[in-house]
């Protein structure tokens, strides 16, 4: 009994009468008679390759062979297969040919494979090689064995033939290798088959599942019910052609694109179709319910091509009547752009905290999506970060944005004063109303086109006839006004523009306020770092100093420089850097500034100086900690400063040695005269108050030759937007690696090289060329402990001051220089020692090695001494005692005259010049 499930209905099967099984048995015979043609062609092909390598590796063989050295000599020799036929075998086992025979100019065989064969003369004709000379290769047949065999002459240095080589291999080699090719290319070729066999039933399957065994006849049949039901069907089908021409058009595409009965066959553009929908069709582009004009219709089309990948083929397009809901589904559309318009608007205004770049924002933002041009004007002291006015007439703004669809416009341009003195005007009614004004005829705004005639005029002439103003506020403050204009868009504004203007207006106005008030707190930031930072550098003769800051785009920040002059004609070079920005930073950079001029008239070693400052920092800092009590026990607590970094260098002209330390700040760059630039090692030491004493910072000494440039900076200057410190000191090297370079210059060319366009951080940059005093201008005496000793010291000295030229000041100096050896050389311990130096000042030292310090004190009138320091401080401009590693050293400072460090003579001290010469023998009993 048989299964229905196994009985072919109407004819359908899986044999060869369906259209799978007749696909199936021609793919099948095709594949076999493409691969019996490949084996075939292959094979003939690999015995052509196995020829031709054949041949190639011969004529190598004997050529080398021929070639080598002492080939030529023994072919000569007496006994040449004496010397030939060992090599020659060695050869031809190593290079794998069948043989290698030398031969004789006569062809007699001197070496070969077959010791029998040695002494007979080779058959074949060899006058090409023996007589010519000419190496060539050769299928040879005869005797001994059929090979491809090469023949080389062998030439001795005289260019005379002396014999000739021939190597080869043997025809049945040959075969052998070609027979091994041919069984891998039938294997290979019954692989094939049995693939292509096997993708033939693969696709027949598949097509069979697709045509469900149908054959010819059915697929015609069903053909025909496809045919019928594209026609029943209310939706419009058309199908076109690869060469444009209407192929079918089912009945509710010809009534809707009003369609003849002989419009098949005829190219798409004859048809009569509104020409966006030709441009389509021809285009062969798809599209999805794109609306397109069919007389009062509006159809929903949408085309796709007839294959899956669309090359070389038709396209399907298919529409419907969608006339009812165009005007609901424009709507939508509209409110679906305002929607994404404002989340645009919310991502790309604000994106910095700049007044005017806020103001642009807003304008491009409204331009093309809102309006064909946007304009947005603000109050003068809004673009300063100022207050807005609150009761001050709002008749003038300027002119901040302007953006439009084209390049030429006939608004006022960015910059311009923007009045509104006319009252009934759009601008100045919605300023006085507080919300948005809807123009929609600009030709019939007679307030409009009476503020400005010529420009009314103009504008009208351009094309715009519509415009929405709208007031910008913040916090019920007017900050401007923005101005949305259209002339391309034929729609004029209407009171759902009006809405959404407000809406957009409100949040620019929230950013532009935002950025009015950091734009005030960075003003004001600025203005107190500009005031604490140094103005005028200090006149001394150390150094030439230039330098640059640069405050950081994000913020005013902490960073400090300064020069000190010090006494005995040495300067001292600051850097340093407050960790963050803003008010407190700057602030905080005024008082370490402040603390480092105050510890620097204590006159000790760098190291000192950044002790007392990290003390002082630490104390800061404790004052900042949260009060104990209060409300809920909770106190305020002031921002800290830890992380702030200083480096204190101390310059000596009089010497050449520079001391520096570091509270982890980066060391100095030195260059010297020839443009050499090195980084000296520093011991870093801990950033200020984090050190609180317990970590002693360290000094060190560096010896620098006079024009050598000491370059001081901050971390500003080498890290930046992904650039570390390690390549930030590179580019700084080779910014410094020129000489002949003056301060300012390597100042500019450092920021050339190394400033990015928005630094992140402050930048301060110091650098300064040294100076050495001349040896000229600096005595020293070694003075006994011996009170005789004081009268020849200040005579010597009295001596120098009239070489300087400088002999008014010679009463002062030895009145000086009196009083403060004679203490020394009472008081004091050895070594006293007596030095002058002649700079922009006058300078006296008397060094011993006590750490006594004097002190200045008012004598009774029965006191026998006790006066001395006051007559040092009475003709001295300033005086003071500065202590070294061992003992001390007191200084005194007159002014020199007129002509100043130049050498020019007289003294303008504080007291008056004597009239009578004094005792000076007598004045060294004074003491303090």
């Amino acid at each position: 009994m048989t299964s229905r499930r196994d009985t072919p209905r109407d004819g359908h099967g899986s044999g060869l009468r369906s259209l799978a099984g007749q696909v199936f048995a021609l793919e099948a015979l095709v594949a076999l008679l493409v691969i019996v043609a490949a084996v075939l062609v292959t094979f003939q092909q690999a015995r052509q390759d196995v020829l031709r390598d054949a041949e190639v590796r011969s004529l190598a063989v004997a050529e080398a062979f021929a070639k080598a050295p002492g080939v030529d000599t023994a072919l000569t020799s007496p006994d040449p297969t004496a010397a030939l036929q060992k090599r020659a075998e060695q050869t031809r086992v190593a290079t794998g040919v069948d043989f290698v025979a030398v031969l004789g100019t006569d062809g007699v065989r001197y070496t070969d494979s077959e010791s029998g064969l040695i002494g007979e003369k080779a058959t074949g004709d060899l006058s090409r090689a023996a007589v010519d000379g000419e190496s060539y290769t050769e299928t040879f047949r005869g005797a001994p064995n059929d090979a491809v065999r090469a023949v080389v002459p062998v030439v001795d240095d005289g260019g005379r033939i002396v014999g000739m080589v021939s190597s080869g291999i043997e025809v049945q080699s040959l075969s052998d290798a070609v027979q091994g090719r041919l069984a891998v290319l039938l294997a290979a070729g019954g692989g094939a088959l049995l693939l292509a066999v096997g993708g033939a039933a693969l696709v027949a399957r598949r097509l069979r599942r697709q045509t469900h065994g149908l054959g010819p006849t059915e697929m015609t049949r069903m053909k025909e019910h496809h045919e019928a039901v594209l026609h029943a069907v209310r939706e419009g089908v058309l199908i076109i052609g690869a060469d444009k021409r209407l192929l079918l058009a089912n009945d509710e595409a010809r009534r809707l694109l009003g369609l003849s009965a002989d419009a098949e066959r005829r190219p798409v553009s004859e048809l009569g179709l509104d020409p966006r929908t030709v441009e389509l069709l021809e285009s062969g582009r798809t599209a999805t319910d794109e609306v397109h004009r069919a007389g009062d219709r509006l159809l929903a089309v949408s085309v796709r091509p007839t294959t899956p990948d669309g090359s070389g083929t038709g396209s399907v397009m298919t529409m419907r009547d969608t006339t009812e809901l165009a005007a609901l589904s424009g709507r939508a559309a509209v409110a679906r752009g305002r929607l994404q318009l404002l989340y645009e608007a919310g991502v790309r205004i604000g994106t910095t905290l700049e007044v005017v770049r806020t103001a642009e924002e807003l304008a491009e933002v409204a331009v093309p999506g809102f309006a064909d041009f946007a304009t947005v004007e603000l109050l003068e002291p809004v673009l300063r970060g100022e207050e807005p006015p609150q009761d001050a007439t709002l008749s003038e703004m300027l002119r901040t944005a302007l953006s439009g669809v084209r390049a030429e416009q006939p608004l006022q341009s960015v910059g311009e004063v923007i009045r509104f003195h006319v009252p009934s005007t759009p601008m100045a009614t919605a300023l006085a109303e507080g919300h948005a004004v809807v123009q929609a005829e600009l030709a019939a705004a007679d307030g409009w086109r009476a503020q400005d005639p010529e420009g009314a005029a103009g504008a009208l002439a351009y094309g715009m006839h519509s415009l929405v103003t709208v007031p910008l506020l913040a916090r019920d403050v007017v900050l401007g006004m923005a101005n949305f204009w259209r002339s391309d868009t034929a729609e004029p504004f209407g009171e759902e523009d009006r809405e959404f203007a407000e809406e957009l207006a409100a949040r620019a106005a929230v950013a532009i306020d935002n950025a009015r008030r950091f734009t005030r707190e960075h003003a004001m930031a600025v203005t107190l770092q500009r005031s604490l930072l140094p103005r005028v550098l200090p006149e001394q003769n150390a150094v030439e100093v230039s330098y640059r800051y640069l405050p950081a785009k994000a913020g005013v920040g902490g960073d400090w420089f300064d020069v000190i002059p010090l006494p005995g004609a040495r300067v001292a070079l600051v850097v340093g850097d407050v960790v963050g920005h803003g008010l407190h930073a700057a602030a905080t950079m005024g008082r370490l500034r402040t603390a480092v001029h105050n510890f620097s008239t204590l006159d000790v070693p760098p190291d000192e100086i950044l002790g007392h400052l990290d003390e002082l920092t630490g104390r800061i800092d404790e004052e900042g900690e949260p009060a104990a009590g209060g409300e809920g026990g909770q106190g305020r607590r002031e921002e800290s400063i830890t992380g702030a970094t200083c480096l204190y260098a101390i310059y000596d002209p009089a010497s050449g040695v520079c001391t520096v330390a570091s509270a982890g700040h980066p060391g100095p760059a030195v260059v010297d005269a020839e443009g050499r630039v090195e980084f000296p090692p520093l011991a870093p030491g801990l950033p200020l108050g984090l050190g609180l004493g317990d970590v002693p910072f360290e000094s060190t000494e560096l010896r620098l030759a006079e024009g050598s440039k000491l370059v001081l900076f901050t971390d500003g200057l080498l890290e930046d937007h992904g650039r570390d410190l390690g390549t930030g000191l590179r580019l700084l090297r080779g910014a410094l690696e020129r000489p002949d370079r003056s301060p300012e210059q390597i100042c500019a060319d450092v920021l050339a090289s190394l400033l990015s366009p928005a630094p992140r951080d402050d930048i301060a940059l110091l650098v300064a060329r040294t100076r050495r005093l001349p040896a000229d201008r600096i005595a020293e005496w070694e003075v006994a402990r011996d009170p005789a000793a004081v009268s020849p010291v200040r005579n010597a000295a009295a001596a120098k001051l009239t070489e300087w030229g400088l002999e008014e000041a010679a009463f002062a100096v030895e009145l000086i220089l009196s009083e403060l050896v004679t203490n020394a050389v009472r008081y004091g311990a050895d070594p006293v020692r007596v030095r002058l130096l002649h700079d922009r000042t006058l300078v006296c030292e008397v060094s011993d090695g006590s750490s006594t310090s004097p002190h200045l004190r008012h004598a009774a009138e029965t006191d026998e001494g006790g006066r001395g320091l006051y007559l040092v401080a009475r003709f001295a401009e300033r005086w003071g005692t500065r202590y070294g590693r061992r003992g001390k050293t007191i200084w005194a400072e007159l002014r020199v005259g007129p002509n100043g460090g130049d050498g020019g003579p007289g003294v303008a001290g504080p007291g008056p010049a004597p009239t009578a010469a004094l005792d000076l023998d007598a004045l060294e009993k004074l003491a303090w």
